[in-house]
């Protein structure tokens, strides 16, 4: 294990806990310390089902990690409803910030929590993990070679699954009251963060909504989609939701060349993972098929892509606690323009599909 490893807490037993419980327990700069929950029977079976060492400290209160002096950063996958309170709360007991996605239910709250760890000197970041997958960085690569990509010209992204009715009737996801953003908040997240990553995190100028939106008898969201239009003519659009067969699509055009892949959020398998790259593509004689054929690379990594996540965390906050730098600001940044455009999205759909300009 890596000398002086950051101690994680972490608030809420949701599932995906489950994955990042895990992630810290492979990263060898992380250690688990605590874990709370509404009752100390559900924190104690989640340590019990995941197999936890008896060293992490069990809470029946989200505030017991909070108030944990050994804790030292803070794992926040509560229902987006909660993230505000109780990540502002992490932020003020100067523990740096971990937040599952979407990160909030508006910009405004966001800006709170962001505020709150700005003024306490605390790294914030949110856990979109394909972003930190080696295979991300490759098709970067690729993307910004001007001899085989060439231009941006558009992006286009889908993720979706398809929930069963007890998932559709009671998931944390479609209730009103916890995630209010529904599929949109939930896979659209992903979505915009793939056109943005392709876009280089330049926001763009319009949103707007498709029509069709689908909503459930609460009236949250269950499905939809939307454009996107830059100002030297860019275009980007997505689809998300829960009411079709998973699928993790993104494709990138450019003026020279095209990317394709196939299982961006989740990569078919966790050590290697796939994309086909094509340049300079034309017809064969008499267009007879197609020259030349893409091709595909695989680009492999010892440690899932979670993992990478917890350990550029964890190496932001070593760089606070070891050599006193102050929180870096990508991460934060490109989560506000990511709930930049989430925000326009539910704008446009709010108001019958009108072009909204998104303004930084």
């Amino acid at each position: 294990m890596a000398g002086n490893p950051i101690h994680f807490g972490i608030i809420g037993c949701a599932e995906v806990s489950r994955k990042l419980s895990r992630a810290m327990s492979l990263a060898p700069n992380a250690i688990l310390s605590a874990i709370g929950s509404r009752s100390i029977d559900k924190a104690k079976r989640f340590a019990v089902e995941n197999g936890l060492p008896e060293a992490v400290n069990l809470y029946g209160t989200y505030q017991g990690v909070l108030d944990d002096p050994t804790v030292e950063a803070v794992y926040v996958p509560l229902p987006t409803s909660m993230h505000v309170q109780w990540a502002v709360a992490v932020a003020e007991r100067k523990k740096h910030v971990f937040l599952e996605k979407p990160t909030a239910l508006n910009v405004a709250d966001l800006d709170r929590i962001l505020e709150a760890c700005e003024s306490n000197g605390v790294q914030f970041m949110d856990c979109t993990m394909w972003v930190h997958h080696p295979r991300t960085h490759k098709m970067k690569e690729l993307l910004s070679d001007p001899n085989r990509f060439g231009e941006l010209r558009s992006v286009h992204s889908i993720f979706a699954s398809c929930g069963d009715a007890h998932f559709l009737e009671n998931d944390v996801r479609v209730k009103p009251d916890l995630d209010g953003l529904g599929g949109l908040g939930d896979t659209g997240w992903y979505c915009v963060r793939s056109i943005l990553w392709a876009n280089d995190y330049q926001l763009p100028k319009t949103v707007t909504a498709f029509q069709g939106t689908y909503y459930n008898k609460a009236g949250v969201i269950l499905s939809c989609g939307a454009s996107m239009v830059w100002e030297d003519g860019r275009v980007a659009s997505f689809q998300c939701g829960f009411r079709i067969n998973i699928v993790m699509d993104v494709t990138v055009h450019g003026s020279n060349g095209t990317l394709h892949l196939h299982d961006f959020v989740i990569p078919f398998e966790e050590t290697s993972a796939p994309f086909t790259f094509v340049t300079n593509t034309e017809f064969k004689d008499r267009q007879l098929g197609w020259k030349p054929f893409p091709r595909e690379h695989v680009v492999t990594t010892n440690l899932p892509q979670e993992v990478l996540m917890v350990e550029e965390f964890v190496r932001l906050v070593k760089s606070i606690k070891d050599s006193g730098s102050k929180p870096d600001s990508k991460w934060p940044t490109i989560s506000r323009k990511t709930q930049l455009v989430i925000d326009a999205v539910k704008e446009s759909i709010d108001k019958g599909c009108e072009p909204i300009n998104v303004v930084n």
